[in-house]
């Protein structure tokens, strides 16, 4: 898991990269446009359009690619693409998740019990932090905690499917 958010996360970078070396050589070849760009995306933001105009002249006074960047592509520091802080939050969120599923396997002595038992308490821990996300994020936290379980569920359920169909194999 950390891995496949490293590449996304790499391809994100990549692009942002790209991007920006774009948006570089507009301001390079064609700086009067990308005033005008500028300032039309402050008038759609509701800045009137003499307003705009100064504020677009102002902000590319002082760091013209890092408007762009922030204004036009979205792109800011504190926003930009992490591939490596990325991977490594996933890598650390999916070991701490196992964990208490994986203490599970070691509690439960009847082998016949294992699954079920795993299977509930990675549901109750699904709801529990779908909860918890939604409370942080301000939503409303039946909805979080359902959302999260019943995605939780299907997932766990599809791929108990397609395990049982290669039992035959093992």
């Amino acid at each position: 898991m950390a891995a496949g958010e490293y590449v996304s996360v790499s391809s994100q970078a990549v692009t942002e990269k790209a991007d920006l070396a774009l948006e570089s050589h507009g301001l390079e070849t064609d700086e009067r446009s990308e005033r005008e760009e500028l300032a039309k995306i402050y008038v759609e933001r509701g800045l009137e359009a003499g307003l705009a105009k100064e504020v677009a002249r102002q902000l590319m006074e002082r760091d013209a690619l890092g408007a762009h960047a922030r204004d036009e592509l979205g792109i800011s520091e504190t926003l930009k693409a992490r591939p490596l802080q990325a991977g490594l939050a996933s890598g650390a969120s999916f070991t701490v998740g196992a964990a208490i599923p994986l203490l599970t396997t070691v509690v439960v002595r009847n082998t016949s019990l294992v699954a079920p038992c795993v299977a509930g308490v990675s549901l109750v821990l699904l709801a529990l932090l779908g909860g918890l996300a939604a409370e942080v994020g301000g939503a409303r936290v039946t909805i979080g905690a359902m959302r999260v379980l019943l995605w939780g569920a299907l997932a766990m359920g599809v791929t108990a499917g397609i395990g049982s169909l290669f039992r035959p194999f093992v």
